[in-house]
């Protein structure tokens, strides 16, 4: 059967008519990201068969669409397990009271960024530094009077940079064995954007933290006296947090690990109460840990389970099925030929790099394709500029991985907002190393460079 694709103009008109429809549904009307890409998806499940593409080559492009999107499905629902045996066994209670003696009121935003970030740099995946950490910090910057969208911001900048400069991030084993260069280098050259970029939003975290403080300390010993007078708060209790750590380390899949963490929780769980009937267990892995009796603690430490992923995934089904359309319309192919038609110059080529990934992770919201797509397609002009491979790896993090979580149907948007429980998306705003990364990586390749210099960049 002949391969069909809209021609580039037709392209960039679909692409325009997304942009408007998504932008006024969801910026102009805040309407939740679902019912906004489900009207797209739908007029492209018909404008594609009018320009006649047959049913099956479009169920086609939806069901190719969605396969990327299963392991990470399947994901949100482990961290949706994991999430409510943490509160059920004390996890997430004793990691909230040792940073209230910890963690300074003052430096508390930088610290959430740079303790997410050595986490997310040991465990190698930002998801699991969020659903973990990341979670804690929330409940801790809640009661200490941050806004919901700061706390959230830092940790996701936290966890998006430990996870590009992580040996063991699927990030990284995939821009390097996508373009052939060996890890060690790639993130030796990813760092010289990285740690700039870092500092910056560390600083400006210090500076905003500082400005925003309106912590009331006496509830602060209200709520560390309610946690471990409600929760089994101990050293025991950071054994899933080791568990996790361990198997990590020791590069074992997200999905094991995750399961084995849930099942360490749900041990100490039945260890703490052991009148906890199986019925018990099964509602707290489906509904999530629910807290009753405290009005302190009932919202704060309350969540999880898998129905509370639910929403996150169905999301990501009408997501990916919007991008696989684009995908088998050759809406994106179309996109990035005309933007290798652009790059004369190294800086032209890094931009279009970063702008393809953007644009991929806009259009189709899945983070692997926002790096394999640009990756071949700019792979033989940076050979033929004779630019270093590494260059290539780094601009694919800047306009992959780093855009992915500021996207709100994107795989991670979507992660981020079911895990923290955020009803809005107010904290890319303050998600300043995803968003500072792409520029420095541009000013690095805006700077005059020798041959040799570019050959090794």
């Amino acid at each position: 059967m002949e391969q069909r694709h809209l021609k580039m103009t037709e392209s960039f008109g679909v692409i325009v008519v997304m942009f408007l429809i998504l932008g006024t549904l969801i910026i102009k009307y805040k309407m939740s990201p679902q019912i906004p890409i489900l009207c797209v998806f739908t007029l492209l499940l018909f404008y594609g068969r009018l320009r006649g593409f047959t049913w099956e080559q479009v169920i086609d492009g939806i069901a190719e669409g969605i396969k990327p999107g299963i392991i990470p499905m399947m994901i949100f629902m482990m961290i949706g397990l994991l999430i409510s045996t943490w509160l059920a066994s004390g996890t997430i209670a004793t990691i909230m009271v040792i940073g209230f003696d910890l963690v300074s009121v003052k430096f508390f935003i930088p610290t959430v960024f740079l303790a997410c970030g050595i986490v997310g740099i040991i465990v190698g995946n930002a998801f699991t530094t969020i659903s973990t950490l990341g979670l804690a910090f929330m409940g801790i910057g809640h009661v200490l009077g941050f806004s919901d969208a700061m706390t959230a911001g830092a940790i996701v900048a936290g966890g998006f940079l430990g996870n590009n400069l992580s040996p063991l991030s699927d990030t990284s084993n995939l821009t390097t064995s996508l373009i052939g260069n060996r890890v060690p280098e790639h993130l030796k050259n990813t760092a010289k954007s990285a740690i700039p970029a870092a500092i910056a939003a560390a600083v400006i975290y210090a500076v905003i933290g500082f400005k925003n403080i309106n912590a009331d300390l006496s509830r602060v010993d209200v709520i560390s006296s309610a946690l471990k007078s409600s929760f089994h708060v101990g050293a025991w209790s950071l054994l899933p947090i080791l568990v996790l750590l361990v198997m990590s380390l020791r590069q074992v899949p997200a999905i094991p690990t995750l399961l084995a963490g849930s099942f360490t929780a749900l041990v100490l769980t039945k260890i703490w109460t052991p009148s906890l009937s199986f019925a018990q267990i099964s509602s707290l892995l489906m509904n999530g840990f629910q807290m009753h009796g405290s009005k302190l603690l009932d919202s704060l430490m309350s969540g999880g389970g898998i129905t509370h992923m639910l929403n996150s995934i169905a999301l990501i089904l009408c997501a990916l099925s919007m991008g696989g359309l684009l995908m088998k319309y050759g809406v994106v192919d179309q996109l990035l030929i005309a933007l290798q038609k652009l790059v004369n110059t190294p800086f032209k080529l890094v931009l279009a790099t970063i702008v393809s990934g953007v644009a991929v992770n806009v259009m189709i919201g899945e983070e692997y394709l926002s790096e394999i797509l640009p990756g071949t397609a700019f792979k033989s002009a940076y050979e033929e500029q004779q630019l270093s491979q590494n260059m290539l790896t780094r601009s694919l993090v800047a306009g992959g991985a780093d855009i992915n979580p500021l996207v709100p149907w994107s795989v991670s948007g979507i992660f981020i907002a079911g895990t923290l429980s955020l009803h809005d998306y107010g904290y890319v705003a303050f998600t300043l190393y995803p968003l500072l990364n792409p520029l420095v990586t541009l000013l690095l390749a805006a700077l005059p460079k020798s041959k040799k210099q570019q050959a090794t960049a």
